[in-house]
């Protein structure tokens, strides 16, 4: 199951070693909901090797603000504090994975 990251527990999950793979998202949007069971996948197969994390955006902001999130879903990958990856928009789970291996 994919983590929910807050402004509060940000600082420690972004800590870790392991790439760290934040889907930023809303209840009220329909693609971030076309997304989620995705990123429940995700979550299961890189279980210990990355982090997979959801972001709600309308329950925080500090994240939204640190990464200029402007749309949603964004599928943001950070890895040592920084960012190396990133997807815009409902994506395939082909697509991430390929996205994910790239930066693991």
């Amino acid at each position: 199951m994919a983590k929910q990251i807050t402004d509060q527990n940000a600082s420690e999950i972004l800590a870790s070693d392991k790439l760290v793979v934040i889907d930023f998202w809303a209840t009220w949007c329909g693609p971030c909901q076309r997304l989620t069971p995705i990123i429940e996948q995700l979550a299961e197969e890189y279980e210990g090797r990355a982090e997979i994390c959801k972001y709600n955006v309308d329950e925080g902001e500090d994240l939204t603000i640190k990464y200029g999130i402007r749309n949603i879903p964004v599928v943001m990958l950070i890895k040592n504090g920084e960012v190396v990856g990133k997807k815009v928009g409902l994506a395939a789970k082909a697509d991430l994975q390929k996205l994910i291996d790239a930066n693991l």
